[in-house]
C-alpha cells in the first residue's frame, strides 16, 4: 500500500511553550523587601541602646519667704580661744594639779616643775645683794669722814696753817670716796635686778591658767621633762594640759565659692547638733573670712551660737541651714521643687539634671536654691511632676531610657 503524502502541518518545527514571565508589580515587592531588610539589620546595628535609669518625681515646695532655707551646710563646733599650757622654761614636772573636764579660773595653779637650782641661785643672789648694800653703807660713812676732813683741810688752808699738798690730798680722797660709792650703788642695783631675774625664774616653776576655762586634756604627768621648745623625737613633753574657754565655742563651716554669695554677716542660722538631732539652735553668722582655700574651693564662715549651754562640746560635728535674711524674699523660689542631691550633676560649670520623657532624656539647665544632705531645692528649670534621672551620670541629652524605679 503506498503511503501517505505529507502535509504542509507535518513540514512545521514544534517548540515548546516559553515560561510565563512573572508579573512587574511581584518583582518591585521583592526588591522592596530586600530593601527593608537591609535597612533593619542596618538600624538594629546601629540604633543606640536603651539605657535603663532610675527615676524620681519632682516634689512641689512652698515655704514661706521668713522661714526659708537658702543654704545646707556641715561644719564642726570651735573654741575660739583655747591653748595648751606649757612652762617657759624647761624642768621636770613635780606635780600636777588638774584632771579632764576640770574648771580652772585664770591664774590658778595647774602644775608645778623642780624649783631646786632655782632656789639656790636666788639665794646666793640675795646673799650678793645684801653683801653690796653693806660695803654700800660702809662707803657711805667713808665719804662722810672723807668730806669732813676736806672741811678741815679747807679751813686749815683759808688760814696758810697747812700745806697745800695736805688739802688736795683731801680733796682726792673725797671724790674717790664719792666714786667708789656710786659704783656700789650700780652693783647693788645690778644685785636687785639678778634677785629679780631668779625669783621670776622661780615663779615661772609654777605654771598658771592663762584664762578661765575646762581642763580637756592633760598631757604630763610627774616625772616627766617639759619644755616650750619641742624636743625632736625625745620624751620631753611640750604641755602640761589643755585649757578651752567654753565662752568662746563657735561653729566653723567651710561654704562652696558656688554659694557663699547666699550668706551674709549677721543672717540667722539654725545649727542642729549630730549629738542632739532634734535639737535647734538659734544662731547668727559672725563673719566670712575674707580668703578662699583654693585646694578645696571653699570660704570659711564663723558662726555664733545665740545662747551657750553645756551641751554644746569643742570638736562637735553640726549641720547649719543659713535661713533668708529679711527683705530678701524671692517669689521664684518660694514654689521651688524638690529633686534627690544625686539628680544634679555639675557640666560646664552650671547646674543640670537630665529630665525624662516619652522614653528619652532631656538636658535641662536648673539653678539650685538649697542643698540639703540628701535633696536639693531647684528654683527653676523643673516643674512640679516631672520625673528626673538619678544617680545616671553617663545619661546623654537625647538618649533612650528605660525608666526603673524601686
Amino acid at each position: 500500500m503506498a503511503s501517505e503524502n505529507p502535509t504542509l502541518d507535518q513540514l512545521r518545527i514544534h517548540r515548546p511553550d516559553a515560561p510565563a514571565r512573572p508579573p512587574r508589580t511581584a518583582l518591585i515587592a521583592i526588591a522592596a523587601a530586600i530593601v527593608l531588610g537591609g535597612l533593619g539589620v542596618t538600624w538594629w546595628l546601629t540604633r543606640a541602646p536603651v539605657v535603663a535609669v532610675r527615676t524620681a518625681e519632682a516634689r512641689a515646695s512652698a515655704r514661706a519667704s521668713g522661714d526659708r532655707t537658702v543654704l545646707n551646710a556641715s561644719g564642726y563646733v570651735t573654741a575660739r580661744r583655747q591653748a595648751t599650757v606649757s612652762s617657759k622654761v624647761t624642768g621636770k614636772v613635780t606635780e600636777v594639779l588638774v584632771e579632764e573636764g576640770m574648771k580652772v579660773k585664770e591664774g590658778q595653779v595647774v602644775a608645778r616643775l623642780d624649783d631646786t637650782n632655782v632656789r639656790a641661785s636666788l639665794l646666793l643672789a640675795q646673799a650678793q645683794l645684801a653683801a653690796a648694800t653693806s660695803a654700800l653703807a660702809e662707803t657711805r660713812v667713808r665719804l662722810t669722814e672723807a668730806e669732813q676732813e676736806l672741811q678741815r683741810q679747807a679751813a686749815l688752808a683759808h688760814a696758810r696753817v697747812s700745806a697745800a699738798a695736805d688739802y688736795d690730798h683731801a680733796v682726792a680722797a673725797a671724790h674717790a670716796f664719792q666714786a667708789r660709792l656710786d659704783q656700789q650703788r650700780a652693783d647693788v642695783a645690778v644685785a636687785e635686778r639678778t634677785v629679780a631675774i631668779w625669783q621670776q625664774q622661780l615663779e615661772d616653776t609654777v605654771i598658771r591658767a592663762p584664762f578661765d576655762g575646762i581642763a580637756t586634756s592633760k598631757d604630763a604627768q610627774p616625772g616627766e621633762m617639759i619644755s616650750p621648745i619641742s624636743a625632736g623625737g625625745g620624751f620631753t613633753r611640750t604641755g602640761v594640759c589643755t585649757v578651752v574657754d567654753m565662752a568662746s565655742l563657735e561653729i566653723e563651716i567651710d561654704v562652696s565659692e558656688s554659694y557663699i554669695n547666699r550668706v551674709e554677716s549677721g543672717q540667722p542660722v539654725e545649727a542642729t547638733l549630730d549629738a542632739y538631732p532634734d535639737w535647734k539652735i538659734p544662731c547668727h553668722v559672725i563673719a566670712i573670712i575674707p580668703t578662699a582655700d583654693r585646694a578645696k574651693s571653699t570660704v570659711r564662715v564663723r558662726v555664733a551660737f545665740d545662747q551657750l549651754e553645756p551641751r554644746i562640746l569643742p570638736e562637735m560635728s553640726v549641720k547649719v541651714a543659713f535661713r533668708e535674711t529679711a527683705g530678701a524674699a524671692n517669689p521664684a523660689v518660694d514654689h521651688a521643687v524638690i529633686v534627690p542631691k544625686t539628680a544634679v550633676r555639675q557640666e560646664q560649670g552650671r547646674d543640670v539634671v537630665m529630665v525624662v520623657r516619652d522614653g528619652r532624656a532631656h538636658r535641662r539647665a536648673v539653678t539650685v536654691a538649697n542643698s540639703g544632705a540628701d535633696d536639693a531645692e531647684l528654683s527653676t528649670g523643673v516643674a512640679p511632676g516631672e520625673r528626673v534621672a538619678v544617680a545616671a551620670p553617663e545619661l546623654t541629652d537625647g538618649a533612650a531610657v528605660k525608666e526603673i524605679n524601686p
